[in-house]
């Protein structure tokens, strides 16, 4: 069984991130030979195309990263009923110089997790928008929007609530099968 590499981008730097705990516990429901690498964003340099004649070290460790993935999950909050421009940064640094796209023809998931009764809809909307834009081939359904409440997630970083639990594992059932429409090499045995 080969193993299936996803690089997970979480948009929210927040130490506490609901973001990359619902990433954790979502890592937790794929199966085995799904390995999920956590692309560093925090230290990049925002994107200008004056960067394009050197690119910086944080910048090409990030192309390589993505490179290296036969995957992409990008799970991301909601702030002002867009993306965090942390993570817009980094798909326009991934995606660039011109001619250099390290997304294209990636299988791609996106979800998210917010406060709010809408979850990260917005958000996820605009980002599927950049996302289509690099060549991700982003899963269509179902869509993630996780409002995040008490007991949602357990002292063990675990899915909290049954439901929950449920509908997350029936996502990365698709995810896991999308991935492995455009991954074929790496077919598992599932």
């Amino acid at each position: 069984m080969s193993t299936v590499k996803v690089a997970v981008f979480v948009g929210s730097l927040r130490r506490d991130s609901w973001n990359r705990k619902l990433a954790k516990a979502v890592e937790k429901l794929m199966p085995a030979e799904f390995q999920f690498e956590y692309v560093r964003i925090d230290d990049l340099p925002l994107f200008s195309q004056d960067l394009e004649a050197d690119y910086p070290p944080a910048a090409r460790r990030l192309k390589k990263d993505v490179e290296a993935a036969d995957a992409l999950l990008f799970v991301t909050p909601e702030y002002n009923r867009s993306m965090p421009g942390v993570l817009k940064n980094a798909i326009d640094l991934a995606s660039r110089p011109w001619g250099t796209n390290s997304f294209a023809g990636k299988p791609g998931g996106v979800m998210g997790a917010s406060i709010g009764a809408v979850g990260t809809a917005l958000a996820q909307q605009h980002l599927r928008n950049s996302l289509v834009f690099v060549d991700v081939l982003v899963l269509a359904q179902p869509e993630v929007f996780i409002q995040v409440k008490d007991g949602l997630f357990d002292a063990d970083g675990n899915i909290g609530n049954d439901d929950t639990r449920k509908f997350l594992q029936k996502f990365v059932e698709r995810y896991a099968a999308w991935v492995e429409r455009f991954v074929p090499a790496k077919q598992t045995s599932r």
